[in-house]
């Protein structure tokens, strides 16, 4: 009998591993790029992270996130930050996903949302998931950078929340 606490070929298990609110208040925009669409860029201000294995916050400034909002209004994004760990270890994220709505008008009012100021958008209106990678030091936290991860993230009004799992 396989030990349920990891995946098989039938039955994934996800164990949950952190969550992190992070917080960006400076955007940019690239409007009418020539693969279509526009690019955008939202920096990372301030954040934090906790799960049952490491806790702590992101470094203000060390980069942000890098979307490609494409001419079918998914946003196809290329996130690469820093975050420190209570104890003091520097973890590099790269954290790549999609943003896209569930209704016609869900991207529109996400934008508004986050860059007007405009009404919350219901998180069953649109699909945030991520697929981050890691380069820790060796050590304590390396076992980040032997696992998938997966990410269902809600956007909030002035950045992003979103719980990691690893695959087992």
């Amino acid at each position: 009998m396989s030990d349920p606490r990891y995946s098989t070929l039938d039955h994934p298990v996800l164990d949950f591993a952190f969550e992190c609110r992070l917080q960006f208040t400076r955007v940019f925009a690239v409007p009418n790029v020539h693969n279509g669409g526009f690019r955008s860029a939202v920096l990372v201000d301030q954040g934090h992270f906790e799960g049952p294995r490491l806790r702590g916050k992101a470094v203000p400034n060390s980069g942000g996130d890098y979307a490609h909002f494409r001419d079918d209004d998914t946003a196809v994004f290329d996130a690469r930050y820093l975050l420190e760990t209570d104890d003091g270890e520097i973890i590099y994220m790269q954290n790549k996903g999609y943003l896209w709505g569930r209704k016609p008008d869900s991207m529109q009012r996400l934008r508004a949302w986050a860059f007007e100021d405009g009404p919350p958008v219901a998180h069953e209106d649109y699909y945030l998931r991520a697929q981050p990678t890691f380069e820790t030091s060796k050590g304590k936290y390396d076992w980040m950078t032997r696992h998938v991860f997966i990410g269902v993230g809600e956007r909030k009004p002035d950045g992003n929340f979103v719980r990691y799992y690893a695959l087992t």
